[in-house]
Formats: structure tokens, sequence, C-alpha cells
């Protein structure tokens, strides 16, 4: 049985250093003190009623999870630099897109990898609905987004890179 394909992730290199950066801090700065609060607790006896050696063994599982989760992302990754984008007249990943709704009300939202979307700083998601329909888009196209509380409709004012 053929072993199912690996999804890329494509991420800009800033979101890519950031992700690097937690794992490296994780690994390096915050499991360390956690392994030697354990030790220290496991070495005061009865452990069941220990708060720190409980607490610590329960961080150092959430720890040992997010690092393992941040090295699949990581080896999925698939560093896309935006400034290296040859077609510029079109929406594609790490663009940033000026919208205007049929209400004239503007919304500017740069295309990037699903790691390091953040609606409220207007970075979204690569596979995220609006991403989805802005994608190839150029301006002046209409371009609808099927959102829970209905069809929307966004005209590309402007698109840049960098």
């Amino acid at each position: 049985m053929p072993a199912a394909p690996t999804r890329t992730n494509p991420i800009t290199p800033a979101g890519y250093a950031a992700l690097r950066a937690r794992y490296d801090h994780l690994l390096g700065a915050e499991r360390p003190e956690i392994v030697e609060i354990v030790s220290w607790a496991a070495g005061n006896g009865d452990r069941s009623e220990n708060g720190d050696y409980l607490y610590g063994r329960k961080r150092m599982r959430e720890i040992d999870r997010e690092l393992a989760h941040l090295a699949r992302r990581m080896k999925a990754a698939r560093v896309i630099d935006p400034a290296d984008q040859p077609d510029r007249e079109r929406a594609f990943f790490g663009a940033t897109i000026e919208l205007a709704d049929e209400d004239d009300a503007r919304k500017t939202v740069t295309l990037v990898g699903d790691d390091e979307q953040d609606a409220g700083a207007g970075r979204i998601g690569w596979s995220s609905p609006l991403a989805r329909a802005l994608r190839g888009a150029a301006v002046g196209d209409l371009r609808t987004v099927r959102l829970p509380t209905g069809d929307k409709e966004w005209e590309v004012v402007a698109i840049v890179y960098g």
C-alpha cells in the first residue's frame, strides 16, 4: 500500500523563522527547566502528593507534544519568499491585497501560510476560503466567498508584494 502523500505547508521566511524560534525555545530553554524541576521534585519523596512533580510531568508532556507538532510542520514546510514572485499582477502566496465589498468597505489581507495566520492583523491562511477565492485574481476581478452568513462578493482593488 503506498504511503499517504505528504501535504506541503507553504510558509513565508518570517513564518518559518518564528516556528523555528518557538521550537528552539521549547527545546533549549523551557524543557530543560521543567526536567530540572521534575528531577528535584522526584528526589523529595512521595510523588503522588508532590505538586511540583505532577505539574512538571504534565507540562513536560505538553512541551513534547508541541515539539512534535512543530517538527512535523517544519518538515512539511515549503518556504516561499513573496519577493521572488514573478507574476506580480495576480494574487498568489505572499500577496497583500486590498479588497472592496459592494458597500465600498475596504479590507486589506495578506496571503500567508496556515501556521502564521492572524486574522486580527490581516494575515489569512493560504487554505482559508477567502484565500482560495483570491488565488490568481487580478486587479479589478470580482471574487465571491462563501461565508456561514451567505455569499459575499469582493473586488480586488490593489495587489502588492513585499
